[in-house]
């Protein structure tokens, strides 16, 4: 692969350019056209106009899959660590509705053409499949568990390409819906207070449903509103007394309820508490999550380009994670106490950004960004150009040349 355009980061009056953002240049820099931060693409959305990745964006996305990381290494731990199980409080309070928020807010294109349907098969549905395999044989290996491949019953953090899969499926749905989010929302609670099944994980498909749905009536506006000076110093006040909030409530609140994945009776409340807390999440995640994108850099960093391919940290590190769990790896680390924690945090958030890096991409791209071969597909006529006489239609099942294919537009 070539060499791809970057901008130049320059520091201070030197022009000096960012060690930093020179060493990930080198190591990460070979990334598809189609996801690299500043590539100019053309879009029939946009008319034909180039268009760019927003950095702002790719720097949130980078940023929440370290968090992810983050709070799966801390998992095993939390019970033996109030300082631990404060983090992951804290954490599990906001990132995963920010994530399914940043979702929803890159879905409202999706229409369902046969493109999108395509992307969202090949980009998703696949990876799942390949992913649940693996995970399967992981536990099979790691937890002497029998190996079963169950699709409709995601293991560990595949869950969320389930929910994704499902919730753009439904984007259009939702924007022809009055009050959508209001919707979403009692949904959410009324999932919560029935007996909903474990197939295709949708106890958390459901629960975290609104912040999906918010995304989708988000428009570039609001967030350039977060990223204020004003904005920023009190996402900081906002993030100090969460923080300490959280290491209070460590000891005396469950983990359980920030997972979105339990009922009121397996949460053993009543219903009226069960929808007092789930009201009160609702509220802190907002002011938490609008506090993070508060203080997400606008700007091109370091690890802008690591924020077009946070799918292959997101669905690898969780195998490392297992791994040592099984191993036994985390007993020893219980014993170390607090700043062994520490350390595993920068070492397996390190392990995230190698996991961006090019040999990985290398090496696992065709797992975890497969290719349904285009066989497969039934492409549509393209409009035909000014000047150019309409094509003729094709029969069912005939597929285009590749010189004949329209366009494809981003979901």
């Amino acid at each position: 692969m070539g060499r791809l355009p970057h901008p130049v980061l320059r520091t201070g009056h030197g022009g000096e350019r960012c060690l930093a953002h020179r060493y990930v240049l080198r190591t990460f820099r070979q990334v598809a056209p189609e996801t690299l931060t500043t590539q100019a693409r053309r879009t029939p959305a946009s008319g034909g106009r180039a268009t760019e990745r927003d950095s702002y964006f790719d720097n949130a996305k980078f940023l929440l899959v370290l968090l992810v990381v983050a709070g799966h290494s801390w998992a095993p731990l939390m019970e033996q660590m109030n300082a631990v199980k404060a983090a992951y409080l804290f954490v599990y309070a906001f990132h995963m509705p920010v994530f399914a928020l940043l979702c929803g807010y890159f879905s409202r294109r999706f229409s369902g053409t046969p493109e999108q349907i395509r992307k969202l098969a090949t980009g998703v549905l696949l990876p799942y499949l390949l992913f649940e395999t693996v995970y399967a044989a992981m536990y099979a290996l790691a937890w002497d568990e029998p190996f079963s491949v169950t699709p409709t019953e995601p293991r560990y953090l595949t869950w969320f390409l389930v929910a994704l899969f499902l919730w753009r499926l439904t984007a259009a749905l939702w924007q022809a819906v009055r009050y959508p989010v209001a919707v979403a929302v009692l949904i959410s609670l009324a999932a919560g207070l029935t007996s909903v099944g474990d197939e295709l994980a949708l106890p958390r498909v459901l629960q975290f449903l609104p912040w999906f749905v918010l995304g989708l009536r988000l428009r570039p506006e609001h967030f350039r509103s977060l990223q204020t000076v004003l904005a920023r110093r009190l996402a900081l006040l906002v993030v100090l007394g969460a923080a300490a909030g959280a290491y209070w409530l460590a000891p005396r609140v469950r983990a359980g309820w920030l997972l979105m994945q339990f009922s009121s009776a397996e949460l053993a409340v009543s219903p009226g508490r069960y929808l007092a807390v789930r009201l009160a999440l609702f509220a802190l995640t907002a002011v938490l999550g609008a506090a993070f994108l508060a203080l997400v850099p606008a700007r091109t960093t370091a690890f802008t380009l690591l924020g077009a391919v946070t799918l292959y940290p997101y669905l690898l590190h969780g195998l490392l994670v297992k791994i040592l769990q099984g191993a036994g790896a985390y007993d020893l680390l219980a014993r170390g106490g607090v700043l062994v924690a520490a350390l595993l945090t920068v070492v397996m958030m390190t392990v995230a950004v190698l996991m961006c890096g090019v040999p990985v991409r290398r090496a696992l791209g065709p797992l975890v960004e497969p290719r349904i071969p285009d066989w497969l597909w039934r492409t549509p006529a393209r409009a035909p150009e000014a000047g150019e006489p309409a094509a003729a239609a094709v029969p069912p099942g005939q597929v285009l040349s590749r010189s004949r294919r329209s366009p494809s537009e981003p979901p």
